[in-house]
């Protein structure tokens, strides 16, 4: 990870350092893009955040449990509890439609004139990957959808967000997804379609970076660690969050494992850096930025999984988190 240099160093936090910002948060609904629509909500931000999951109608990831109109409640909630104007707008929208981005940037434009922030966290393709198939073996219709809901998500989210985004200097474009571009490149993040439809991003911010730089903007790919998002919980490991290092017993390395809020902290410290352009179309990690910017998980701990990965995971059976987090 490129830029050394801690920014915030001997510089107090602001209580609420993107207040007056607004941000677009596409994949809003569960993990990370909930956790993240949140943190942006705390540091005074208003969020619109979107995703195909509401109270009336379930979505093929099957989550009912999950809702965009409870994002923004919790958004909104956060905002409070700091005391500052952080706002959360739900908008439910299936970002394979493109009249429904459209309709989307539209009512931002329309009732907030600007946009500052955009993060294409759009995602849900999990029940769809057939982990342990060849690429020929795999279903060729799960695959393509696979590669529509991680790829063509985000051009379309792009494409209508980015001409509101690059109206005003300072704004920030990020890419998410699973895996640093140095743990990606040299790795197979099989099978064939996943690896795509998670490699692709990272070509995307590094493109973007390219055409929005001359507007004064940023963009960059962000990646979590091993992400405990509900799913992962309740439904691969069966614990709860209070509970979660039973799961270890499953799979000893998962004590490497962070939150949803590292990632949502790691994006509010680089929406809030005024030198966010240093990471102009990097790769990006919530363990990495943690050590840029001194933010912690909840349990005050900071997972750097990708080295952790890296240097341990595949080096050995025996888990041993010393030095990681």
């Amino acid at each position: 990870m490129d830029g050394n240099v801690n920014h915030t160093e001997n510089t107090p936090a602001l209580p609420h350092p993107l207040a007056g910002k607004i941000a677009l948060v596409a994949g809003a609904t569960r993990g990370a893009g909930r956790a993240m629509a949140v943190e942006l909500g705390r540091a005074g931000a208003t969020v619109y955040a979107t995703g195909r999951t509401t109270r009336a109608h379930i979505s093929e990831v099957g989550r009912s449990k999950e809702t965009i109109e409870e994002t923004a409640e919790l958004i909104t909630a956060a905002g409070r509890e700091a005391g500052g104007p952080g706002t959360g707008i739900a908008v439910p929208t299936d970002h394979l439609e493109p009249e429904q981005v459209e309709a989307l940037v539209d009512r931002i434009d329309r009732e907030q004139g600007r946009l500052d922030i955009l993060v294409n966290d759009i995602w849900g393709g999990d029940l769809h990957v057939e982990w342990d198939k060849k690429m020929w073996e795999h279903d060729l219709d799960k695959g393509l959808r696979l590669m529509r809901l991680g790829i063509e998500t985000h051009i379309v989210t792009s494409r209508y967000a980015l001409p509101l985004l690059v109206k005003n200097p300072g704004g920030l474009v990020v890419e998410v997804t699973d895996g640093t571009e140095e743990y990606n490149t040299h790795n197979y993040r099989k099978p064939f379609y996943y690896d795509l439809a998670k490699g692709v991003p990272l070509r995307m911010a590094h493109n973007l970076a390219a055409e929005v730089e001359e507007y004064g903007c940023t963009a960059l790919c962000l990646t979590p660690g091993w992400l405990r998002s509900e799913a992962m919980l309740d439904t691969y490991f069966k614990v709860t969050e209070e509970n979660w290092q039973e799961g270890c017993a499953q799979n000893p390395h998962f004590a490497i494992s962070e939150t949803p809020v590292f990632v949502g902290r790691a994006l509010v410290a680089l929406a809030a850096d005024p030198e966010v352009a240093r990471w102009n179309g990097k790769s990006l990690s919530s363990g990495g930025l943690a050590k840029e910017y001194g933010f912690t998980d909840v349990d005050g701990t900071a997972p750097d999984a990708w080295r952790y990965i890296t240097e341990v995971d595949q080096g050995s059976k025996t888990a041993d988190v010393t030095g990681y987090r």
